[in-house]
């Protein structure tokens, strides 16, 4: 009968980490820019706007355009709110910036909550589908500003005035 003997993590595994140097680190700040959390809430207007337009063809009523864009917006403007909130401030703790964090999410989310609960009052003739629609392509935002960053867009040529690398 074998037995094999237990090999501690820290021996079985190789540490694969190596510094960068000023430059490489420079470079790779290049090639991932940080995003602003306003390219991300600009967005969200954006898609309101064309989820509003969408939604004023389909139906073929201006209040469904109105219930649409008021949903995006019950989305980015506590959004708006919470980026800033938690903007950081110089020698702040790491604690107090996440009490910062979670109270201002806590804010955005009850705020977002009474946005869409003051809906039926604020708008009449509610268009339930089109608030509904409005608010989850808001939502999506935050997900479609993690894959299509400005900087990627510069990169492609989609935006901006940059070149491609091959000289178009």
């Amino acid at each position: 009968m074998t037995t094999n003997a237990h090999v501690p993590a820290t021996d079985a595994e190789e540490i694969d980490f190596k510094l960068l140097t000023a430059e490489e680190a420079a470079q790779l700040r290049k090639q991932n820019p940080e995003m602003s959390p306003w390219w991300v809430i600009g967005a969200q207007v954006a898609a309101g706007l064309l989820v509003a337009c969408v939604a004023w063809i389909w139906v073929g009523r201006p209040v469904a355009a109105v219930s649409a864009f008021y949903g995006a917006m019950a989305v980015a403007i506590p959004a708006a709110l919470f980026a800033r909130g938690v903007r950081q401030r110089p020698g702040m703790a790491t604690q107090a910036a996440m009490l910062r964090f979670f109270v201002w999410e806590s804010i955005k989310i009850a705020l977002t909550v009474a946005l869409l609960a003051a809906a039926p009052w604020l708008i009449g003739g509610l268009v339930w589908l089109a608030l509904l629609a409005g608010v989850v392509i808001a939502m999506k935002m935050y997900w479609v500003a993690l894959m299509v960053r400005p900087g990627w867009l510069k990169r492609n040529g989609l935006f901006g005035k940059e070149k491609l690398k091959d000289g178009r």
